[in-house]
This record gives C-alpha cells, structure tokens and sequence, in this order.
C-alpha cells in the first residue's frame, strides 16, 4: 500500500527539513548514524540513513530521534 500524495507531501517535507538541519549543523549521514546509535537506534549506519533521506519515508521515531541527536528543542510545523 503506497502513500497518499498528503503523506508523499509531508514526508518529503520531514525529509528536506531533517537534510537541512544535518546541514546547517555539519553533520554527516555517518556521524548521524553514530549519534543515533549511542541514543539506541542500534544497527542504523549511514548507508541505512543515507536510503532513509533518499526514499523520504522513515518512522516517526526516527525522525524524533534525529531531532534529538541534533539537539534541536523544537520544530514548528512552519519550519517543515
């Protein structure tokens, strides 16, 4: 079952924003990767984030986790 083109929209908006923030921080897909798995996102590697962006389909818990590792203290839903 595919997504709707609203979820395609917010997923490819959750996707450009979490490149963005990798970004503006200076953080690679591998050093992601690291961070996530020191929070226990074991087994994700940067090959593993690196198809996560590219796809633009991930889990919410992924995406919190993101969030968390690069210590960003919130997102408003303008900033997507």
């Amino acid at each position: 079952m595919g997504l709707t083109p609203k979820e395609k929209e917010w997923a490819d908006k959750a996707r450009r924003f979490l490149k963005a923030e990798l970004k503006r921080a200076g953080v690679t897909y591998a050093e992601l990767a690291r961070r996530l798995n020191e929070h226990g996102l074991e087994g994700e590697t940067e090959a593993s984030v690196n198809s996560k962006l590219v796809r633009g389909t991930f889990a919410v818990t992924f995406f919190l986790a993101c969030l968390a590792v690069l210590e960003l203290e919130g997102v408003a839903l303008n900033d997507l």
